[in-house]
């Protein structure tokens, strides 16, 4: 089996419980999830599949921890490696700027020899713009926990069917 790591960055504890249900779904021990904010550049390495979670703040905005989460993953080798992303966002009250966390991490990362999976349709999602948005696609699972959380298993489970294309 592939080396999956789990890396996310949760001020409220929302994207944490969604990595933790999505280890559950693959499977995987709770040692293979981590915070953003113990990631090492030799940890990236070592991985084979990176499973990369934020939550969306402000107008776009990274949650906190992944401004050096970033800087950290830049410094690695990521050649071969699988990059899928997740986030949690608020269609309704930030429907200008959903999941653009995911945008974000997309957008610095997708120059450096990895290779991302797990894009997901826009339809049946509310919200008027996103930087998460590629070719009409969103660059990962978007989840918005706020409005549609009997959404959110679905929608995990949607994303994991892709997901297994490449693992």
């Amino acid at each position: 089996m592939k080396n999956i790591r789990i890396y996310y960055g949760s001020s409220t504890g929302m994207t944490q419980e969604i990595a933790d249900r999505i280890a559950d779904k693959l499977g995987l021990t709770k040692d293979c999830i981590k915070d953003v904010s113990n990631l090492t550049k030799e940890d990236a390495e070592k991985a084979d599949v990176l499973l990369l979670g934020s939550s969306t703040w402000g107008s776009g905005d990274l949650q906190d921890d992944w401004y050096s989460g970033i800087d950290t993953l830049k410094t690695a080798n990521l050649g071969g490696k699988v990059i899928a992303l997740f986030g949690c966002g608020d269609s309704q009250s930030f429907g200008d700027t959903f999941c653009g966390a995911l945008g974000n991490i997309y957008n610095a990362l997708k120059d450096s020899g990895a290779t991302f999976v797990g894009f997901m349709p826009t339809e049946e999602y509310d919200y008027s713009d996103s930087e998460a948005v590629v070719d009409g696609k969103f660059v990962g699972l978007a989840l918005d926990e706020a409005n549609e959380p009997e959404k959110t298993d679905e929608r995990i489970d949607k994303w994991i069917s892709e997901l297994k294309l490449h693992l």
